[in-house]
């Protein structure tokens, strides 16, 4: 059986239904396993030289190592934002019944 490394990936969304529109499409391809969606989230940023605020759902995508890659550079093709804020790591343990989890979900046969 091959060994799975869990990660996770943090991306801000303009609303629920840009977050539940590029969810979906992410499961669809088997990019992710799950999608974590926190409403009604306030953003205060810089942009453009000045300081800016928005209302934006945040998003933690669960996945896998070797499909890092490929959800962040779909992720960043799908979002609507020019620069969207897509932060990804690997974690450094997880518990064994959440990689088996992400093993069968996550693109992934052995």
């Amino acid at each position: 059986m091959t060994e799975v490394q869990a990660a996770l990936v943090w991306c801000p969304c303009p609303n629920i239904e840009v977050a539940r529109k590029i969810s979906e499409q992410l499961l669809q391809e088997r990019l992710i396993a799950c999608a974590n969606m926190f409403p009604a989230m306030e953003s205060l940023f810089e942009w453009d030289g000045g300081l800016s605020q928005a209302s934006e759902v945040g998003v933690l995508f669960k996945t896998t190592a070797d499909s890092l890659d490929a959800l962040i550079s779909l992720l960043g093709e799908l979002h609507p934002y020019d620069t969207p804020a897509i932060l990804g790591w690997t974690c450094d343990i997880a518990h064994p019944a959440v990689l088996g989890w992400l093993r069968e979900t996550v693109g992934h046969t052995d």
